[in-house]
Parts: structure tokens; C-alpha cells; sequence
């Protein structure tokens, strides 16, 4: 009953639009100044490897593994796909443009912060994004996505999807 009205409801709609604007405000506002001021992860990164030892680590040895491996030798690379990332996922929630791909790569960062061991506010962000993510096209409705969907679904109507199957 509760994923029928998240996803249909038009108070619902009005609900998610005001959480969609809070989270990517926050997102918007991040990635703003560290494309505008620039940014290095590597201290980050390097700093959640560090927590990866002791008794009670922060970060679980897998995902240091990950860091270490690939994340601090590409830490640039990183720097960039964070700094953007979060600006064009807090834009297409503001707009409501694709906004469950951006609520997708949103949650996708949030989760890598947790696990990097930082809590701040990605805990909340994470819920948030849930109902964004439950709500699927109701939560940009009162956006672009009232136009962007309809156009994209007419535009790969039957080249790709034609009942059930995956076609090429």
C-alpha cells in the first residue's frame, strides 16, 4: 500500500520533490566547491586505509584492499568522478531531470563515503534517497522528468525492450 501511494500519489510527488531538493542541495552545494576550489581525495583515501587496522576497524579490510589497489594509484581520476559527480547528482535532483539515475550514483557515492568510514550526513542521505529511489518516476514528476521521461520512452519505444525480452 505505502510503495502504491510513494509511487502514484500525488501528494506523495509534492512530499519528494521537497526531500529531492534538500538532497541535492547538499550534493549541489558539495560538489560546487570542490569543482570550484579543487579537490584531492588521496588524503581521504588514505586516511580510510588507516582506519582499516585495529581491534574495531572503520573500514573493512576489502574495501581498504580496493582503496589501496586502485583508488589511491588512480586518486586523481577519483578526485574528479567525486568533485562532478556529486554536482551533477545534486543538479538532476534539483531539476528533477533523470532523477532516478541521479538518486542511483547519489546513493552509489554515499555508500562508498560510509564505507570509507565516514558517517557525517550519508546515513541520512542514504534513507532519503531510498524514497527517491522507491518512488522511481513520481519523484521527478514535478520536474523535468514530467518531459525528459515521456520523450526518452518514445524515443527507444520497441528498440530495445518488447515484452519481457532484451532485444538488439
Amino acid at each position: 500500500m505505502f510503495i502504491k501511494w510513494i509511487r502514484e500519489s500525488q501528494i506523495a510527488a509534492g512530499i519528494l520533490t521537497i526531500i529531492r531538493l534538500y538532497v541535492g542541495y547538499s550534493w549541489i552545494t558539495a560538489g560546487y566547491h570542490k569543482v570550484a576550489d579543487g579537490f584531492d581525495a588521496s588524503g581521504f583515501l588514505q586516511g580510510a586505509v588507516a582506519n582499516a587496522t585495529g581491534d574495531h576497524p572503520a573500514v573493512q579490510a576489502w574495501w581498504a584492499a580496493f582503496l589501496e589497489g586502485i583508488a589511491i594509484p588512480n586518486a586523481s581520476l577519483f578526485s574528479f568522478l567525486v568533485a562532478w559527480g556529486e554536482l551533477l547528482v545534486g543538479l538532476g535532483l534539483i531539476l528533477g531531470c533523470l532523477t532516478t539515475a541521479a538518486a542511483f550514483f547519489g546513493i552509489v557515492m554515499n555508500f562508498a563515503f560510509l564505507f570509507s568510514g565516514t558517517v557525517s550526513t550519508n546515513a541520512q542521505m542514504v534513507l532519503l534517497t531510498i524514497f527517491i529511489l522507491v518512488a522511481g518516476f513520481n519523484a521527478g514528476k514535478i520536474g523535468l522528468d514530467r518531459y525528459v521521461i515521456p520523450f526518452i520512452r518514445k524515443q527507444t519505444k520497441g528498440k530495445f525492450y518488447q515484452g519481457g525480452s532484451i532485444t538488439s
